[in-house]
């Protein structure tokens, strides 16, 4: 049964301008069934139907999601960190390629998840389904406070620095200025995103092909310098770039495989919006297996091109490697390449918050946050409290956060429950061996990326602890302390049902249906 936020009659008086049906559906008030044709996403739900996500993403759309939140700014700052943490120019390579079909194997495992379980929410709804509410919970409590901001937090610093860099010159982007247009860019992003679900799938779809755009120019370039014999960075791949990294350890190739990762990460971004995809057991493994792929392609051809014009020391000194080749290639158009990574860094931070958005609407909306951030707008059908939520808190990490350190919490703390994602399908296997599988990964498959989770998770932590580590792991724990009072038991706040009232009449959003069935006590 649907949530409904107030069932008194005080409160029911206290709303005034929305009311609902028996059903759930909600219409403003006077405007019961006759106010659907205003809606700005076309069609609203009929006058019985609980108010829901409607399904409006395609296959092109899909393939602009995944391609448009996985190349962001990782890319175009994080080739520089693999080859210094793997000390050569082709083990480098290797960690690139290992990297993208790593994404892919982990993706098609969560296609198998995804058309089995179509609710929104990704890992979330997977853990209901094979563990239950508590590591739901945690999930929901990590990725809703830490990792989904986070993600957003350096998409939007990194589209700071890009787009400050050219007007300084030789010197350093001031901090503050970077951080002001970061804050700029995750408060526009978040008015496209509540304002419309057709206009944030529309502005993906479009800066995803100007990102291929920009891609190709670095391409081209790299393979007009390769045509011209500039291939003497290529010849010895395996050379040591540097006598103190003649050899790489074991942490090293695993924090190298979190800045690559890095790089692809948005892989299981589509998993979060199941909901609103058309014919999601076709249109979501496809998808991936479309998207994934030409990431990893365009990958590996950026980082031939850059070696064709950069040294290895020389790509190391770079803090903006895309700035560099784009000012030794492009000479008076080398500002395409910082209006490029502008570009590819908006397009990215739309992506996620768009996700972002729907993981936080399907958790609340089982009573595992706060209900309000599971209420969507009565005439948008946008999850607007969650995207207002989220982006708050990214703010908060622009202000107060640098690139480097939340990257380090981000990729420690994703594999962990990446890992989680894969033993859940491994569970399923048994428990619900005749479930509907309209897509089935070959069984190795979350084996082995359950196993590099594991190593990646790890490795750090024997070889080089971190500060960083033990605030992650803390920080899930710590999650029990909010689940027993408020969801194993129940607790509410009168405070926090004003709160809700007050919050649901100034966004005009109401509950939706929810998705899992209510468990008997």
């Amino acid at each position: 049964m649907p949530r409904h936020v107030h069932q008194d009659a005080a409160a029911g008086n206290a709303t005034g301008t929305i009311q609902w049906n028996g059903n759930g559906s909600t219409y403003p008030q006077g405007t019961e069934g006759e106010g659907q044709e205003h809606m700005l996403e076309g069609q609203g739900a009929a006058k019985d139907d609980a108010l829901h996500l409607k399904r409006r993403l395609g296959l092109f759309s899909g393939v602009a999601l995944i391609v448009g939140t996985m190349i962001g700014s990782g890319i175009f700052v994080s080739p520089t960190g693999v080859l210094e943490r793997t000390g050569s120019v082709g083990v480098s390579f290797a960690i690139w390629i290992s990297c993208g079909v790593l994404s892919l194997l982990g993706a098609l495992a969560y296609a198998e998840l995804g058309t089995m379980n179509t609710s929104s929410g990704a890992e979330y709804a997977y853990f209901m389904d094979a563990f239950g509410p508590l590591p739901a919970f945690l999930f929901s409590w990590v990725s809703t406070l830490v990792l989904k901001p986070s993600q957003m937090a350096i998409i939007s610093l990194s589209f700071g620095r890009y787009v400050v860099e050219p007007f300084v010159g030789d010197c350093e982007p001031s901090g503050v200025a970077m951080k002001l247009v970061a804050v700029l860019i995750i408060l526009v992003i978040l008015v496209i995103n509540c304002y419309s679900v057709n206009l944030a799938t529309g502005v993906q779809n479009v800066f995803t092909a100007a990102k291929m755009v920009a891609i190709m120019i670095v391409i081209c370039g790299g393979m007009y310098q390769l045509q011209k014999g500039n291939t003497h960075h290529l010849q010895t791949p395996f050379e040591p770039i540097s006598q103190e990294r003649a050899s790489a350890s074991l942490a090293d190739i695993a924090t190298a495989f979190y800045t690559g990762l890095w790089a692809y990460d948005g892989w299981n971004n589509l998993n979060y919006v199941t909901e609103e995809i058309k014919n999601p057991s076709r249109n979501l493994p496809l998808s991936i297996i479309i998207a994934i792929p030409m990431v990893t392609i365009c990958y590996v051809l950026i980082n031939v091109s850059y070696l064709t014009v950069m040294s290895p020391d020389a790509l190391l000194e770079s803090e903006a490697v895309a700035v560099t080749f784009g000012n030794l290639t492009l000479g008076v158009m080398a500002w395409l390449i910082p209006l490029s990574v502008a570009i590819s860094t908006f397009g990215s931070a739309n992506g996620t918050l768009f996700a972002a958005g729907r993981l936080c609407f399907a958790a609340s909306r089982e009573g595992h946050l706060m209900n309000i951030l599971s209420y969507v707008h009565i005439r948008r059908l946008t999850p607007a409290p969650g995207l207002i939520f989220h982006s708050l808190i990214a703010i908060i990490m622009v202000v107060s956060g640098s690139i480097d350190s939340l990257i380090d919490f981000f990729s420690f703390t994703a594999w962990i429950f990446y890992g989680g994602a894969m033993l859940a399908l491994i569970v399923m296997r048994k428990t619900r061996r005749d479930a509907p599988r309209p897509y089935k990964v070959p069984i190795f498959v979350p084996f082995l990326v359950m196993f590099v989770s594991i190593y990646l998770v790890i490795a750090p932590m024997i070889d080089q602890p971190k500060l960083e580590y033990l605030y992650a792991l803390l920080f899930i724990i710590s999650g029990l302390l909010f689940y027993l009072p408020f969801v194993h038991l129940g607790y509410s706040s009168k405070i926090m049902e004003r709160v809700t009232v007050f919050l649901q009449l100034l966004m005009e959003v109401a509950p939706t249906q929810s998705v899992f069935p209510a468990k008997e006590n």
